[in-house]
């Protein structure tokens, strides 16, 4: 058979890379040769993506509550992968950093509009049911949203509104010190005592080190350092601004919105009687005006951020 002249310069060219490294080509012919076809489902792992779902009550609908919250975390691991590309690149532009704000934003979008699943998606009766044997486990323990918040803002804007500006001030805080006083701990306190609930404790003992880890390596390198980092014309891109500004949205309203929608269809009771959120304090934690959190401040006008979290927003 003759070997057309487009195959021998493919071999030519593999030829000289794995030289490069020193490698036989014939050898690794040879595993090409004898290797089987590639399917889908062992390439996306099919089978075992399936065999995830380990419900652990016989309500039906705990399986699409199991289902949603692994479709979630899918989606924040796109998100980071977004964001790890960001922070780390070398060649940074305006164009690069629209095209991958953009990509997260569509990731988010998507996660709000699906969480429609969660508020009309289950039965009522079955929730307040298998969540019971959930206990004390929570969304609030996604130690993935809480890497992406770091990777979003420099740390000092996750800090509780109630300290910020005083730490912003003591040019000594460290970044333990603000994690110390990081927003979300209050979400995770009891009602009666104030006392860290067991959601929190469990959180904190698997994920402190790794927060304050990645805060420490993000010290000014996270989203908004590397926009600080463009030129003055460039930070003024329309499109670009516009696409931070709806990611600040996405994440710190519209997403905690949807949440609450739903908390409130299952869980609208005396909160000492429902205890169906790991014990965490939802109806203070989840409404985004009482958290007053916002990524990026300097690209919001006084009059947006007193309507701050009062509704969804687009841009």
């Amino acid at each position: 058979m003759e070997i057309s002249n487009e195959m021998q310069q493919r071999l030519a060219q593999l030829q000289e890379k794995y030289n490069a490294m020193g490698q036989d080509l014939v050898s690794y012919l040879d595993g090409l040769l004898y290797a089987d076809y590639l399917t889908y489902w062992d390439y996306i792992h099919v089978d075992t993506l399936l065999s995830l779902q380990n419900p652990k009550t016989p309500f039906p609908d705990e399986e699409i509550f199991i289902m949603y919250h692994q479709i979630t975390e899918l989606y924040f691991k796109l998100s980071l992968h977004e964001l790890k590309q960001i922070t780390s690149t070398k060649e940074l532009s305006v164009s690069f950093l629209k095209t991958r704000i953009h990509r997260i934003n569509s990731y988010f979008e998507n996660l709000t509009r699906s969480f429609e699943i969660m508020v009309t998606g289950m039965e009522v009766d079955q929730f307040l049911k298998f969540r019971m044997s959930l206990l004390p486990a929570s969304g609030f323990q996604s130690a993935q949203y809480r890497i992406i918040e770091v990777y979003a803002t420099p740390f000092i804007e996750l800090v509780d509104k109630e300290v910020k500006e005083e730490m912003r001030k003591n040019k000594q805080a460290s970044i333990r010190d603000m994690y110390n006083n990081i927003y979300w701990k209050k979400g995770a306190t009891e009602l009666a005592s104030g006392k860290k609930t067991l959601t929190l404790k469990q959180f904190e003992q698997k994920y402190s080190d790794q927060i304050i880890d990645t805060a420490e390596m993000l010290q000014g390198k996270t989203l908004f350092d590397r926009y600080l980092q463009l030129s003055d014309a460039d930070q003024k891109d329309p499109e670009l601004v516009q696409e931070l500004k709806q990611f600040d949205l996405n994440v710190n309203i519209n997403w905690p919105l949807s949440h609450y929608k739903s908390a409130v269809r299952y869980l609208q009771k005396d909160p000492e009687d429902i205890k169906a959120t790991g014990g965490t304090n939802w109806q203070k934690y989840l409404p985004p005006r009482f958290q007053l959190r916002i990524f990026y401040p300097s690209l919001w006008s006084k009059e947006e951020l007193e309507e701050w979290g009062k509704g969804y927003k687009n841009m």
